[in-house]
């Protein structure tokens, strides 16, 4: 990519299963979708859907295992974000995890990330093998 090409985001990052490094990575697009116009509501829901996929793949799937590594591949325009998160882990069946909002589950730490990426991405797909997210975001 061109330093001055502020019109599209096409590129593959892949950072360490370490959480500050998945800070900077964040702050990398949510710079990019301000530059591109993205409103503050629809900038929020990518930040906030990344950080859960990033978070769930470096303690999740990769098990904070420094050796091991999160490749993030970005799509995103003045239309659109897409963001693909895959870890290095053996994957998970998404449809396994527990509903966080059933009364049994209130007190259970688990399944808010991917209820939140589901409830501020306009789209999001797991793998088959479960340690891959893509999540697509419409600028509107």
């Amino acid at each position: 990519m061109r330093p001055g090409d502020l019109a599209r985001l096409a590129e593959k990052m892949v950072i360490p299963s370490d959480l500050e490094a998945a800070r900077g990575l964040q702050q990398q697009v949510l710079q990019r979708v301000r530059r591109l116009g993205y409103n503050d509501g629809c900038a929020f829901a990518i930040r906030l859907a990344l950080e859960e996929a990033l978070c769930n793949a470096i303690k999740h799937g990769n098990g904070m295992d420094r050796r091991k590594v999160v490749e993030v591949d970005c799509d995103i325009d003045a239309d659109r974000a897409v963001l693909t998160v895959t870890d290095q882990g053996r994957g998970f069946d998404p449809a396994s995890v527990p509903d966080p909002t059933a009364d049994e589950n209130l007190e259970k730490p688990t399944g808010r990330g991917i209820m939140l990426m589901r409830a501020f991405m306009d789209e999001v797909r797991f793998t088959e093998r479960g340690n891959q997210v893509r999540m697509l975001k419409l600028n509107r």
